[in-house]
This record gives C-alpha cells, structure tokens and sequence, in this order.
C-alpha cells in the first residue's frame, strides 16, 4: 500500500517547464477548479459486501444482475473503480476486487466514503432530494465530504408527500402551490422527469380531474403512482413560475422543443439531463435558446462542439457508490485534458483560452446558473 492522495484536478499527462502559454505542441496540464456536480443523489451507509456493491455498479450501468460467472466489475464503470478508487484508499491503481473491496471493509464505511469523496475533487454538490431511498442526505452528505451541498427538490416526490396529505382536490392543489412555495425558499433548483410537456399549462378542469385520478391510487406504493402527464405537466408549469432553474430528466429533449420555445422569456433556467444516447441533442437545444443550459454528458468533446461553453455544466449523475463521484470526475478531467492538448495542438486556441473554457464546463456555468455565490457557498 502506498500513501493515499487527493489531489486529482490537475489533468493531463506529466511534462517539465512550459516554456510559452500559446498554440503548438508544448503543452502544460490544465489545472480544474474544484468542480460543481449538478446532479447527483447521495451515497449509501454501511458496509458493503461484494454482492450489494457489484449490485450498485451494475445499477450505475443501466442493467440488472450479472448473469452467473460476469461479474460487472468487468465493465468500463468497474474499470475505472479499480484504475482510481484504489490509491485513494490507500492500495495500487488496478488491484483486484476482492483486495479493493477487504480494504474498504478494514477502513470501514464511513472513512472509506470520506476519502474518497474528499478525493473526487468536488467542491460543491446539487443533491436531489425528495426520494425514499435511504441515501444521504444533504448534511450528512456535506460532513461527509467536506463540500458545499444544495438542494435540488424533485418534483414527484414532493407531489407524493402532498397527496398522502390532502384528503380532496382542492386540498391537494392548494397544498401543491403552498409546498412549492416553501421549497422554492430554500432549494438551489427543482427536478422532474418529464417525456412531453405543452406549449401551455394544461387546462385547470384536466388537472383537478389527473389529481382526482392520482389521489384515487394513494393506497398504492409510492413508486407505482407516477403522476398522470396532466398533472406531471401542472407540476412543472408551476415549478417553472418560481423562477428557480429547473432541471428536466428526458430520455429525448427533442420532445420538449415546444415547451422550451414557450418558456423563453420567463426569466427561468431550464437545465437538460438526458437519457444516453441524447447529450448531443440536449447541447443543440442549449445553442437554441439563451434559458437552456445542457449536462456535458460522459463525452463531453461532443457537446463542446454543439454549443456555446457557458451552457454545458458537468455531472456525475451518481447514486449510492462514493465511487461513482470519483470515476465520473476522472473521466470528465481526463477528456477534458485531452480536448485541451488537441485544440492547442492544432492552434484552434491557447492553452489559457482551454483552461478557462475546462473551468466554465466544470464549475463557473453551473455557479452562475445556479446561483451559487448568492448563496454563499464555498
């Protein structure tokens, strides 16, 4: 075992002195500001044992459980776990599983998610609350990690707690307007998923008739009473008149076309999170639209080059691993700093011009449209 490290945001490959800052080979690594993961969901407590965290990366991949004999940390998530998880806890780049994971138990749940949550280079976490998931939560998460953490309310949710609440309609949508209203005074930004969404708030008779519909199934489990798409949409509309950014999880923005020309001028951010393989749709309709701001996506040379840099932001999208928050800031730096030597390279810009471009993308986007520094965050 060596010394663990946590300082992983100057990226690219080793070189001497740079002689000059300008076009050309020489090329210096560029230095990233602590990073603003807009979205994110917290980590699980308690210790692991293979099966439950092989569980997790194959939830992080989009699949099930692995078929008997794979295991999924033969998977470019469970690749990159093991190229930079391990020294961060102490051990060699690319040991095994098993040895990873016996050294994760020997340091136990909690420091072994504070080092590597320290050592992800995340200084400031948009966490979505509102699930019952029996992850961390905004405290715990930021004692954890020692960062800045804000808020994200998702709306299905907090329409749930409403429902289980509200007796009648009228109660039910009275009391919707009165939750938003509070959450818009503390959240950072609201979340909702959302498939489609009219160029106008649907008419108020089909929203009292979608709540009647969905107060009708509050005997069911929490996760089987999605809200009918006229109440998901009422949800939205009235998200979007409190002024806070709202970001929408879509499997295909292309969809959304509509609402986003109809919301231009309302003075409300709207941050695009889709579905693979969509990033590079999502960034055409950032370019579109001054309000739309668009995630980087895991390939972030892509979208970099469909729209402006101030309106991509960058995420790790993770989910119970502490893992998870490292590799995706690895991978974002490491194909930063590729983009960086490529573009100073064929003389498109200057290395000072790509750093501060890598710098709106990690963090400067995401502290403006989300107004961070208002708030005080570190």
């Amino acid at each position: 075992m060596h010394e663990a490290t946590d300082s992983p945001n100057t990226l690219g490959p080793p070189t001497g002195p740079v002689p000059r800052d300008g076009p050309g080979p020489v090329a210096g690594p560029i230095t990233l500001p602590p990073l603003v993961d807009q979205h994110s969901h917290g980590t699980v407590d308690g210790e692991l044992g293979v099966g439950s965290f092989e569980t997790h990366l194959a939830a992080a991949a989009g699949s099930g459980a692995a078929p008997a004999g794979t295991t999924f940390f033969d998977s470019w998530t469970g690749l990159a776990v093991r190229r930079w998880c391990p020294p961060l806890l102490g051990m060699e780049p690319h040991c095994a599983p098993v040895s990873y994971l016996a050294r994760r138990r020997e340091l136990g749940a909690y420091r072994a998610a504070r080092l590597l949550l320290r050592g992800a280079g995340i200084g400031t976490f948009l966490l979505e609350s509102g699930a019952r998931d029996n992850l961390s939560t905004a405290g715990e998460l930021a004692a954890t990690a020692d960062g800045a953490v804000h808020e994200v309310v998702r709306l299905e949710p907090l329409a749930e707690q409403v429902a289980d609440t509200s007796g009648t309609v009228d109660a039910f949508i009275g009391n919707t307007a009165e939750a938003l209203y509070a959450a818009a005074q503390h959240a950072t930004a609201f979340a909702m998923g959302i498939a489609f969404c009219d160029e106008l708030p649907p008419d108020p008779r089909e929203v009292r008739r979608a709540a009647a519909r969905w107060l009708a199934l509050t005997v069911r489990p929490a996760r089987d009473r999605a809200p009918d798409p006229a109440l998901a949409q009422h949800l939205l509309w009235s998200a979007v008149a409190t002024g806070l950014p709202v970001q929408l999880h879509c499997a295909d923005p292309q969809s959304l076309l509509g609402f986003l020309r109809a919301t231009a001028g309302f003075g409300t951010d709207l941050v695009l999170l889709p579905d693979r393989p969509h990033h590079r749709r999502a960034a055409q309709l950032a370019a579109a639209f001054p309000h739309v701001y668009a995630d980087a996506g895991p390939r972030p040379g892509e979208t970099l080059g469909e729209a402006p840099f101030g309106k991509l932001l960058f995420s790790t999208g993770a989910r119970g691993l502490p893992e998870l928050y490292v590799t995706a800031s690895r991978l974002f730096g490491q194909a930063m700093a590729r983009l960086a030597d490529e573009w100073v390279g064929e003389e498109i810009c200057t290395r000072a011009e790509a750093q501060r471009i890598a710098g709106l993308v990690a963090a400067g986007t995401a502290r403006r449209v989300y107004r961070l520094d208002a708030a005080g965050s570190g």
